[in-house]
């Protein structure tokens, strides 16, 4: 949302100065804690990423990490600390998503807000729910787990076929 009494060249500056801030602080993550994340990883502000064992959270390229989400790398209960979390390329993690430690997100998922991942996750698909399970699968996505416009156009044409379809009926 861009606010009236602020031009586009001021708003887009505030913008890049916000990507450059997040820029650092994934520099931090990964250079002070040990960190597998990507360079073009945007973690919001109010993420909650696990510094117990740093070393056990990697995190692909172009991939999304929204406010509320916790990311856990060890399991105080069982006392292991050597929990590996990995996340692939180009997912997007919803606001308010728990991803539990030992799990493996593929590539190019979507787990939505409020999702619980207690098993590991397929590549191309989107998950939703607690615990999570899979609602959709072969979906692509492109940076920031954005669904890509091919993907739209073809559901486009699919949910107009179905509509001729119930209609001929």
């Amino acid at each position: 949302m861009r606010l009236r009494f602020m031009n586009q060249n001021m708003f887009m500056f505030f913008v890049n100065s916000r990507n450059k801030v997040l820029g650092i602080r994934t520099w931090y993550f990964r250079t002070i804690y040990g960190m597998d994340i990507a360079k073009d990883v945007r973690l919001s502000f109010k993420a909650r990423i696990d510094k117990t064992n740093p070393k056990g959270l990697s995190i692909g390229e172009k991939t999304l990490v929204a406010f509320d989400a916790i990311l856990l790398a060890h399991d105080y209960a069982s006392r292991r600390h050597d929990a590996k979390t990995v996340i692939g390329t180009h997912c997007f993690i919803g606001c308010g998503s728990l991803i539990l430690p030992n799990i493996t997100i593929g590539n190019h998922v979507i787990v939505a807000a409020g999702s619980v991942v207690t098993k590991d996750v397929p590549s191309n698909c989107i998950v939703a729910g607690n615990p999570a399970k899979v609602i959709k699968t072969n979906i692509e996505t492109i940076e920031y787990g954005m669904l890509s416009e091919n993907y739209l156009a073809s559901q486009e044409e699919q949910t107009i076929d179905m509509q001729i379809t119930h209609e001929t009926a």
